[in-house]
């Protein structure tokens, strides 16, 4: 496919067990692999042109478990924990040794506003961005190579219990130099990112506050509120600039 050939792509049905004939894959200008076992195979990692990895933790995965098959499909709680329990070797094993291949990792944890919360509603999530990347600039929170904590309630940003936290600096991930961006809580109002936004760089947005414009776009969606979307939009743009340096060629957007 990198080479601008068309694929014959096997099928997995998930409901027979077997294979579906396989449907014919041409080569995109862009083209984006996601599954469990993405970076697995270094035949394949080293073939990608920039690598991302969700890394939710254990303790969210479990409160987000609960709040879907207890409130929504009546499942004991008993019977979440087997499954979850069953599970986990094969995803330790398997599935979360990867993340160590990831350009980006966006980790989703418990929120550290809230003592002992078990609900995973307030999250704290985490972009971790290593070092040389090729063709990617890590984002940053006003100076580039500091470490910052910052609490933007205030005037400019309306926030309701427990609050927003950013935090932005230096760390290690895997013995190599990473940077962290950060943020715990959530907004309660969209429009006011813009705040926010103005105190971030490199964000390979084309235009003042395109970011708080995509979010808008999607503030219905899961997440849109908190780090999650946030980081999800912020990575987003970084796909698109990957893209521009590789291809030669500039996307066109309309503010």
């Amino acid at each position: 496919l990198k080479e601008g050939k068309s694929v014959e792509k096997p099928i997995y049905n998930h409901v027979t067990g077997v294979f579906d004939p396989a449907e014919r894959i041409d080569s995109p200008e862009v083209l984006i692999l996601e599954g469990l076992h993405p970076f697995a195979d270094a035949r394949v990692r080293d073939m990608f042109d920039f690598k991302i990895y969700l890394d939710i933790s254990d303790d969210v995965k479990f409160a987000w478990k609960i709040q879907r098959d207890m409130a929504e499909r009546g499942h004991s709680l008993e019977s979440i924990k087997a499954s979850i329990e069953a599970r986990k070797p094969d995803f330790d094993a398997f599935v979360d040794p990867q993340k160590e291949f990831a350009d980006v990792i966006i980790q989703v944890l418990p929120t550290q506003l809230i003592p002992d919360d078990n609900e995973g509603k307030i999250l704290r999530v985490r972009m971790i961005m290593k070092e040389g990347v090729q063709n990617f600039d890590a984002p940053y929170l006003f100076d580039e190579g500091s470490t910052i904590s910052w609490i933007p309630c205030g005037r400019k940003l309306t926030c309701s219990y427990p609050g927003i936290k950013f935090f932005y600096g230096p760390d290690t991930f895997y013995g190599k130099e990473v940077t962290v961006l950060e943020m715990d809580g959530q907004f309660d109002k969209l429009e006011e990112l813009i705040y926010v936004e103005s105190h971030l760089s490199n964000t390979s947005t084309k235009f003042y506050g395109e970011i708080t414009q995509q979010m808008l776009k999607y503030q219905n969606g899961p997440g849109s509120n908190n780090g999650t979307g946030f980081f999800q939009t912020m990575v987003g743009l970084k796909v698109r600039e990957v893209y521009e340096r590789i291809a030669e060629k500039e996307v066109v957007v309309k503010a």
